[in-house]
């Protein structure tokens, strides 16, 4: 069903129909925490870094920007919404930076 490799689309595919795929990403503490908790249920991330799709997942590895390493901790989320400069929010088509996306995540559990 899914890729765990860290996965890259080339460009030139990104037309094409595929299923949902798995992300695996560093996490900063600081955003891993709350993420974990339930409290933050949103991702601020590059929008051209990685083919973001809604059903998507992601794994989150926490990652400590101080020690460049990783703490061993790690959590699974679904992408299920997709804020971009391509879907404009209410406020403004210009509000988010196109390269940008804020992806809206679900916990998954004992993925």
């Amino acid at each position: 069903m899914t890729n765990l490799a860290a996965h890259r689309e080339h460009p030139a595919r990104k037309t094409h129909e595929r299923g949902p795929i798995v992300h695996e990403l560093k996490c900063w503490p600081k955003f891993f925490g709350p993420i974990i908790e339930g409290r933050k249920r949103h991702d601020l991330r590059r929008a051209g870094d990685r083919d973001f799709r809604i059903g998507d997942r992601m794994v989150l590895r926490e990652f400590c920007p101080q020690s460049e390493e990783y703490t061993g901790r790690s959590q699974t989320v679904e992408i299920s919404y997709i804020t971009s400069a391509k879907e404009p929010c209410a406020l403004s088509d210009q509000a988010l930076h196109g390269d940008f996306c804020i992806l809206s995540i679900m916990l998954v559990p004992d993925a």
